[in-house]
């Protein structure tokens, strides 16, 4: 394989991704970032990093639960290649709600039957009684009387991966420049060099048909309340999710609003998630709010991302929306393909669209 200069302009989540799968590759690799290593200004900082394609059905298309059931089995080796641990887990996904939401969840669950049938692949949602719910999760024992069980849906901790990713590139002998916002024409990278273009709405002047859906997340410690896995409170309005991270840390989520607003989480938006929360566990009632986080999700107009071939080795790598944490390897192995073949099976097989 001939080694190159690769120019990675954004080391948000996929930009990190795809830093260290270069490098390790043997190629030099520098990467511009408007922030720092803490990943200030990514979506993925406020996130709640479930990997849940079942789940998502409801609410995204075919090709984007494709892309998570590739990524959930490759999150594994991701994970397994870096220095430091991430905490993750694969122990599924628990979909609950009130009864007065009974209409709402039946909807729900005729999606995922959906989604099932048209991908036996995927492993069956399983209705649960109130006893299964308590076996799963003895802390809701009497809360709820039937739900969802998704097995082998998975989450990871986002800061702890966007640290080791950090860390990796650094281990790897990536350049990394940070607090160094660049566009494409600022960047001087030669022919011979690959540009990757991964700024989510920084792309914006470049892509502008990106948009930007504001997220609104609250993460909670909750050391009274012990679940173990990501739960889903069906809900008229918005999809809740309460997802259990180390040492008594909850994130809680998510408002989407179309709008590029990324002043502070409203009072009314944190009354609603909180209150959720709330009324799955009442343990919720005396957690400390840590933070009150807000980011705007980097969204084409189909909710879908894209590969875009600007022009001989340029590459802009946008659109993840509120999927990030769960299509990212698929992505990034797409992208892959491409610089080694100039086409890419893998993104023909899941549908992620290949621009030209």
């Amino acid at each position: 394989m001939l080694k190159f200069h690769a120019v990675v302009l954004g080391a948000g989540l996929m930009g990190r991704l795809l830093a260290c799968a270069l490098a390790r590759r043997g190629h030099r690799v520098e990467v511009f970032d408007a922030g720092g290593p803490e990943a200030e200004h990514a979506a993925a900082r406020v996130a709640a990093a479930m990997l849940a394609p079942l789940a998502e059905s409801a609410v995204t298309e075919l090709a984007v639960v494709l892309m998570g059931q590739h990524a959930l089995a490759r999150w594994p080796q991701l994970l397994a290649a870096l220095e430091r641990p991430v905490f993750f887990q694969q122990s599924g996904t628990l979909v609950l709600w009130h009864r007065q939401d009974a209409a709402e969840a039946e909807r729900f669950a005729g999606q995922l039957a959906r989604t099932n049938a048209a991908l036996p692949s995927l492993p069956q949602a399983r209705r649960i009684d109130a006893h299964a719910i308590a076996a799963l999760e003895p802390a809701l024992d009497h809360r709820f009387a039937q739900g969802l069980y998704l097995p082998e849906e998975g989450q990871l901790d986002n800061r702890e991966l966007l640290a080791a990713l950090a860390h990796q590139m650094q281990v790897l002998g990536v350049s990394v420049h940070w607090h160094s916002r660049r566009t494409p024409a600022e960047v001087d990278s030669g022919p011979d060099a690959w540009l990757f273009d991964c700024r989510g709405l920084g792309a914006q002047p470049q892509w502008n048909a990106l948009r930007g859906v504001r997220g609104e997340v609250a993460r909670v410690h909750a050391p009274g309340v012990s679940l173990s896995r990501p739960t889903r409170l069906v809900h008229p309005r918005y999809p809740l999710y309460i997802a259990p991270k180390p040492d008594g840390v909850f994130v809680i989520g998510a408002t989407e609003i179309e709008s590029d607003d990324l002043s502070p989480a409203s009072v009314r938006s944190t009354l609603e998630l909180l209150s959720a929360a709330y009324t799955v566990h009442p343990g919720f009632g005396e957690a400390r709010i840590i933070e009150l986080g807000v980011q705007l999700r980097p969204t084409l107009p189909d909710n879908l991302p894209a590969l875009r071939m600007e022009g001989p080795r340029r590459m802009s790598i946008n659109g993840l929306y509120r999927h990030g944490f769960m299509i990212a390897p698929a992505v990034l192995d797409a992208v892959l393909e491409l610089v080694d073949h100039d086409h890419s099976p893998l993104a023909a097989s899941l549908g992620l669209p290949v621009v030209r």
